[in-house]
């Protein structure tokens, strides 16, 4: 697999450190129901040409270019965190730090 496809990435407006790719000029329209009432507004992020073999932060290429070949799109949801970190950063934002 050596092709390369243009992609947009579009932040959620409703869900913070959410993002979704999809083939440049994707109808926001034809992706399904439940995606666009959970995802929001979609907030344009950049666009790109995406290979099999790029890195992404959390993904590769391949992975992204499958799932947009599947399913028409690639959700990238926010890591996950352990709570007590999560609890302590609260805290310390809570205490002005």
């Amino acid at each position: 697999m050596t092709e390369k496809t243009f992609v947009s990435v579009f932040r959620s407006s409703a869900k913070e450190d959410t993002y979704l790719y999809v083939r440049r000029g994707q109808d926001w329209n034809e992706l399904p129901e439940s995606l666009r009432q959970i995802f929001g507004k979609p907030v344009p992020a950049l666009d790109l040409v995406l290979t099999p073999e790029r890195k992404l932060a959390r993904t590769t290429g391949r992975e992204v270019l499958e799932a947009i070949r599947e399913k028409d799109y690639y959700l990238q949801l926010p890591e996950k965190s352990d709570s007590y970190i999560v609890a302590f950063k609260e805290k310390l934002r809570d205490f002005g730090a």
